[in-house]
């Protein structure tokens, strides 16, 4: 058995895999960026080493830094996570050519499966349905453009190195193809190097199911059956379940048969997940789901696989890689209940899912269900790594159990001041048409608005800020979780909230007892079925209150790289008062309307917060 494990990942990933190490007696090993000193898997590892700067390409791809932390540590074996380094086959022959044990795949079985077109030409001939396209050599235009026409539109072009979504087109008719076809090659080449593609026919209402697979250096395949990622938001996954809604018995038996072929096509060794798409326009059937490709790694949704067959499937990567033999034959894994996992991001759905960075003074997600997450309160989301913050996972004994417990997962979840999308992936799972099992990959973009929160306060929501601020001027305690307070009536209150001030008139209703909140400084914040609301009180003195629409905000934290006015200068209505750098973007923050600016509380260099009134800007009489 591993001795001394080193993870070389992050997150909530390296949190999860230390805990199942601990729990069998394996000493674990960190590493960690600039970025990252204090994060909360350096926290709980028996040892960290330092690797490098902030950026991950400096840090955590750097296979070399991170082979010497293990060789320096005395680890003998290598857990590389989902993401980063997990599916780089010369990053896995680079681990074992230094005498240590990878926990994954065999390098070739990576390299098998890492073009998609190669791998459809291996499923082909393993007998797994493969989509019907075009995956030859020939990628001239000419010879590309007559295979689209062969196979009718619409089809789409994906990189044959893709992943993530990139290097993917959609291509309605004959007079698209040219130009898609350059646009998709060019964002191929860009992001993969490659810009070599595939064509697949357009399946109609499309659902993404996947089989997890599990092998071993014995010969031994099994299936844990499989997962449904159909809810998805610009091809990242945003909710997955097991097991698939509407899967019948003989479909999953030769769809899960068809994932072990794949699977032993390869010769595979350890985790993995074989990812089919399905045309559900007449439901789940074997004849009409085709394989995509395979996931030589631990998928960032196992926890559902692990909530219905009670499998810990990074014990079993950590016995399969010490030579151990799966520790379950296929017949004694069965399915138990429901499980549904949501990814809760750091971003703002009703600001157009910016990201949002930055320290989380306030967490808490409550004691329901499954959380897996890499922080804690006092911790921060850091610019340069997915901001996802956890992995909500419910437990039912059916599905409609199930979702009812996500739902007060993410409803009762309080994250401030970084913004999430709990009360959007709240609202996606109480959709009637989810409920329903009318679902497809195209899910989220069809409802459209209609899943977003408005991100504006409602009267309960104002009544309850107004009751806490005039508590905190009382000096009361700080924290007013679910308080009742009946004061006399006839007092008013002035909230700021995104710049716009709400005059509050109090009398004797009862404070709302759903919601809770707390009040520091002049800011009181309230939580509200899975969305934060801060306003700023008048005695803040921020200037905020008065701002009215001429209150431009930080959208995010950030650095202020750029200043273009100073107070007094007359602007137009458009005209770029500042820039403000988050997330490796550049956000210009404009003038709303022709005015004069009259506050100005942004200086080049300067950090911001959330919701920081950078400047204001009165209106013309």
């Amino acid at each position: 058995m591993i001795q001394k494990l080193l993870i070389a990942n992050r997150g909530e990933i390296a949190c999860r895999i230390i805990r199942t190490a601990r729990d069998m007696g394996i000493a674990t090993v960190a590493v960690y960026s600039d970025a990252d000193a204090k994060a909360l898997h350096v926290r709980q590892a028996d040892e960290a080493v330092h690797i490098g700067p902030s950026p991950a390409a400096e840090s955590y791809l750097v296979g070399e830094k991170i082979i010497a932390a293990a060789k320096d540590t005395g680890a003998d074996a290598i857990h590389p996570g989902y993401g980063f380094l997990s599916e780089n086959a010369g990053f896995a022959q680079a681990v074992i050519d230094a005498g240590l044990i990878w926990v994954g795949p065999k390098p070739s079985s990576i390299d098998a499966m890492g073009l998609k077109d190669a791998a459809k030409k291996l499923m082909r001939e393993a007998g797994v349905p493969v989509t019907p396209g075009y995956d030859g050599e020939d990628q001239s235009p000419e010879r590309l453009k007559a295979e689209a026409d062969a196979i009718g539109y619409p089809v789409l072009i994906k990189a044959v190195a893709g992943g993530g979504g990139k290097g993917m087109r959609k291509v309605d008719d004959a007079a698209q193809f040219e130009e898609m076809l350059q646009s998709c090659k060019r964002e191929a080449k860009a992001s993969f190097s490659n810009d070599e593609v595939l064509l697949e026919k357009w399946i109609t209402s499309p659902r993404h199911i996947e089989v997890q697979v599990f092998g071993d250096s014995h010969g031994n395949v099994v299936h844990l059956f499989e997962r449904d990622c159909s809810l998805q938001r610009r091809h990242q996954k945003v909710i997955e379940e097991a097991p698939a809604p509407g899967m019948d018995e003989v479909t999953r038996e030769e769809l899960c048969a068809a994932a072990v072929r794949a699977a032993k096509a390869v010769d595979y060794e350890g985790a993995g997940t074989i990812e089919f798409i399905a045309d559900a326009s007449e439901g789940l059937r074997a004849d009409r789901i085709f394989f995509m490709e395979m996931n030589t790694r631990l998928q960032v949704e196992h926890p559902v696989t692990e909530e219905i067959t009670g499998v810990d499937l990074v014990e079993w990567q950590l016995r399969v890689a010490s030579g151990e033999a799966i520790p379950m034959a296929q017949e004694e894994l069965a399915i138990n209940g429901h499980a549904i996992e949501a990814r809760l991001y750091a971003e703002d759905p009703s600001s157009g899912f910016l990201p949002s960075t930055g320290p989380l003074d306030w967490l808490d997600l409550g004691v329901e269900g499954r959380i897996e997450t890499g922080v804690e309160e006092g911790d921060e989301i850091s610019p340069h790594y997915d901001p996802m913050i956890a992995k909500l996972v419910a437990w039912g004994e059916d599905r409609d159990d199930a979702i009812d417990t996500l739902v007060e997962m993410a409803e009762t979840a309080e994250v401030w001041p970084v913004r999430t999308n709990a009360a959007f992936i709240a609202n996606a799972l109480s959709d009637n048409d989810f409920i329903a099992e009318r679902l497809d990959t195209g899910f989220i973009a069809e409802k459209g608005d209609a899943l977003i929160p408005s991100g504006e306060p409602d009267d309960a929501v104002l009544r309850g800020a107004a009751r806490i601020a005039m508590v905190a001027n009382d000096d009361q305690p700080e924290e007013l979780a679910g308080f009742r307070l009946n004061r006399a009536p006839h007092h008013a209150v002035a909230l700021s909230h995104r710049g716009k001030t709400h005059l509050v008139e109090l009398d004797d209703t009862p404070f709302e007892p759903s919601l809770t909140g707390f009040a520091e400084g002049g800011r009181i914040v309230v939580f509200d079925n899975g969305q934060a609301f801060g306003f700023e009180t008048e005695t803040r003195g921020s200037g905020a209150a008065s701002a009215a629409d001429g209150a431009i905000l930080a959208p995010m934290p950030g650095k202020v790289i750029a200043v273009d006015v100073k107070e007094g200068d007359t602007v137009t209505a458009g005209q770029r008062l500042m820039v403000l750098e988050a997330m490796k973007m550049e956000h210009a923050m404009t003038a709303p309307f022709d005015g004069t600016v009259t506050e100005l509380n942004a200086s080049e260099g300067g950090q911001v917060q959330v919701e920081t009134v950078l400047a204001v800007v009165e209106p013309e009489a």
